[in-house]
C-alpha cells in the first residue's frame, strides 16, 4: 500500500505504517524531515540540502495525537488510501487518474486532513490492519537490510547489470529538475540544462568506480551484493528470485509460477487478459495511469517505459571494454551467479 518509507520488493498480507507525534523542536512543515545528503550519496541526481521535507511524494497527514505518513500513488495504493480515509467523493471514477490527482492534490489533502482530524493514530492503523487483502512493497533495499519475516514473501527481480546501469542513466535524464527542486525546497536551476552526458562514458565511468556497496546500491558493487546475496537465499521457502530476460521471454509462464508459489488461483480465462496487461506494450500505452510519479518529476511519463528488452548495455562496449566489465564482475560475485544473471 505503500505506507513504508522504504518499500521492498515483497508481498505480505501484514500492513505497515509510519506514524509520528508533533516534534517539539522542528517547524510543523519539517514533521518528517530526512538529511539529504544520506540520499545524494546512492543517488546523486538529488540536490543535496541539509534537511528535505518528508512531504511531496509521501504525505504526512494529522490526526487527533500525531500524524501518519502515506503514499496514495499507484493505483493500489489509492484504493488502499480511499479505503482508510473512508472519504466518498474520492471514490468516483476521475480519481482513478494520476494526473487528475495531481492535478487535484490539494482537495484530496483537504478531505484526508478532514477526515482523519477526529480520529486518533490507534484507530487508523486498526483500520489498516483490518484490511484482509494481500500487501505488496516496493523497495529498492538489498535482502540482508530488511527485516525477514517468515510470513512474507520476497521477490527479488535481477537484471543484467550492464542493462539496468543504462536504464538508470537515461532515467535520470527523464527527471524534471525544476520540479524536483521545487518540491525539496530548493533553488530552482537558473542556467539552461547542459546535454546530457554520453551514455557510453557514463557506462564506462560506472564499471571501473570503485565504491563501498552500502554507500552506493546503485553502483557495479552494489548491485552485485544485493543480487549475489538472494542467489545465496534462493532455496528458501519466501525468496523467490526473478530475471527480467525470463520475463521478456516467456511473461506468462513466469507469471504462472509466481502466481503458484505465491499461492494465488487464477481463473483460466482471466490468464491472457492478465499477461496482455503486464506486457510492456500495453504498460507503456498506459503509462500516465501506471508510471510511479505522483508528484511530477518526469518530464515524459512513456519514457519510463523505454526498450523492454536486454542488451542494450552491451551494444555500447567495445570487445575490450566488456571483458574489463566481466573481469571486474568475477572479481565480486560467484561464477554460476553470473552465468545465470549476464543473459
Amino acid at each position: 500500500m505503500g505506507w513504508s518509507e522504504s518499500t521492498t520488493p515483497l508481498c505480505s498480507r501484514r500492513s505497515s505504517a509510519h506514524t509520528a507525534t508533533e516534534p517539539t523542536r522542528a517547524p510543523r512543515t519539517r514533521t518528517w524531515s530526512i538529511p539529504s545528503a544520506d540520499y545524494v550519496r546512492v543517488y546523486p541526481m538529488l540536490t543535496a540540502v541539509p534537511l528535505r521535507a518528508a512531504d511531496g511524494a509521501y504525505w504526512v497527514l494529522p490526526t487527533a495525537d500525531g500524524y501518519i505518513r502515506a503514499l496514495p500513488g499507484s493505483p493500489r495504493q489509492w484504493k488502499s488510501f480511499v479505503d482508510l480515509i473512508d472519504v466518498e467523493p474520492l471514490r468516483e471514477p476521475e480519481w482513478n487518474n494520476a494526473l487528475y490527482r495531481l492535478a487535484n492534490a490539494d482537495v484530496i489533502r483537504l478531505l484526508a486532513t478532514e477526515a482523519l482530524r477526529e480520529r486518533s493514530r490507534a484507530e487508523v492503523l486498526s483500520r489498516l490492519e483490518s484490511q484482509q487483502h494481500r500487501r505488496f512493497i516496493k523497495t529498492h533495499t538489498p535482502l540482508d537490510g530488511l527485516p525477514l519475516d517468515p510470513r512474507a514473501t520476497y521477490l527479488v527481480v535481477a537484471r543484467h547489470p550492464l542493462d539496468m546501469a543504462v536504464s538508470l542513466f537515461h532515467q535520470a535524464d527523464n527527471l524534471d529538475r525544476r520540479r524536483m527542486a521545487e518540491l525539496l525546497g530548493t533553488p530552482s536551476p537558473t542556467a539552461p540544462a547542459g546535454p546530457p552526458r554520453p551514455i557510453r562514458d557514463a557506462l564506462i565511468a560506472w564499471i571501473d568506480r570503485d565504491v563501498a556497496p552500502a554507500d552506493a546500491l546503485d553502483s557495479l558493487p552494489g548491485v552485485l551484493w544485493h543480487l549475489s546475496d538472494a542467489w545465496l537465499r534462493r532455496h528458501d521457502p519466501n525468496i523467490v528470485l526473478l530475471h527480467y530476460a525470463d520475463l521478456v521471454r516467456d511473461l506468462d509462464g513466469e507469471m504462472r509460477q509466481l502466481a503458484h508459489r505465491l499461492g494465488i488461483a487464477i481463473p483460466a480465462h482471466r490468464w491472457p487478459i492478465l499477461v496482455e496487461a503486464a506486457s510492456f506494450a500495453q504498460m507503456r500505452a498506459r503509462a500516465n495511469q501506471l508510471v510511479p510519479d505522483p508528484v511530477g518529476i518526469m518530464k515524459d511519463r512513456s519514457a519510463f517505459f523505454r526498450r523492454g528488452s536486454s542488451g542494450a548495455g552491451r551494444e555500447l562496449l567495445s570487445a575490450g571494454e566488456l571483458a574489463r566489465y566481466e573481469q571486474r564482475a568475477a572479481a565480486m560475485a560467484p561464477a554460476d551467479f553470473l552465468a545465470w544473471l549476464h543473459r
